[in-house]
C-alpha cells in the first residue's frame, strides 16, 4: 500500500466529453439571452433595454460555453490500478483525489440523457471517507463497464474493511 499517493492520473477522459459540456453549458448559458432576444424583437419600445441586457448575457455565457468544455478536459483525468482508484476533475476549482481500493463500498455508473447522446457515462465511487464519492465523468460506456469490472475485482481481493 506504499505506493498509494496523490499523483496525477494517466487517463484523458473521452474527447467527445467536450461536446458533451459545451451542450450542458448551452442548456445553462443560453435560455436567458433568448428570452431577451425575443423580447427585443417583440416589444420594440424597450428594445435599448433589452439590448443592453442580451448582449450582458449572451456574451459571458458564449465565453462559459467557449471556455469552460476546453479547459475541463485538459483537468478532468483518471486512472485505476490494483490499489487505487485516482481522479482529477474540475477547472477554476481543480481536485485531486487518490481512493486506496481497501476504502471503496460502491461503484455505480451514471448515464445521463445528454451523456448517452455522446456514448458517455460518468463512475461514482463510494468509499468509507467523509470527503465524499469520488466522480469519473466522461468515459466511454464500454470503459466505464470496464473499470467497474476492474474495481469490483480488485476491490474484493483489497486488505481492508471500508465499512
Amino acid at each position: 500500500m506504499d505506493d498509494v499517493r496523490l499523483r496525477p492520473p494517466r487517463n484523458r477522459v473521452e474527447r467527445r466529453a467536450i461536446a458533451w459540456w459545451t451542450t450542458q453549458s448551452s442548456i445553462f448559458a443560453l435560455p436567458l439571452p433568448i428570452v431577451f432576444a425575443v423580447l427585443y424583437l417583440f416589444i420594440p419600445p424597450a428594445r435599448t433595454w433589452f439590448g443592453w441586457c442580451l448582449a450582458a448575457t449572451l456574451i459571458p455565457g458564449l465565453a462559459y460555453m467557449a471556455v469552460m468544455p476546453a479547459w475541463r478536459y485538459r483537468v478532468h483525468r483518471w486512472e485505476t490500478t490494483e490499489e487505487a482508484v485516482y481522479a482529477a476533475s474540475g477547472w477554476l476549482w481543480q481536485r485531486w483525489r487518490v481512493v486506496p481500493l481497501a476504502r471503496v463500498q460502491t461503484v455505480d455508473i451514471l448515464r445521463g440523457p445528454i451523456q448517452q447522446m455522446f456514448g458517455l457515462s460518468g463512475l461514482t465511487v463510494t468509499t468509507a471517507s467523509s470527503a465524499g464519492a469520488v466522480k469519473i465523468k466522461g468515459l466511454d460506456q464500454r470503459t466505464a463497464t470496464d473499470v467497474v469490472d476492474h474495481l469490483t475485482k480488485y476491490a474484493q481481493a483489497a486488505p481492508g474493511d471500508a465499512t
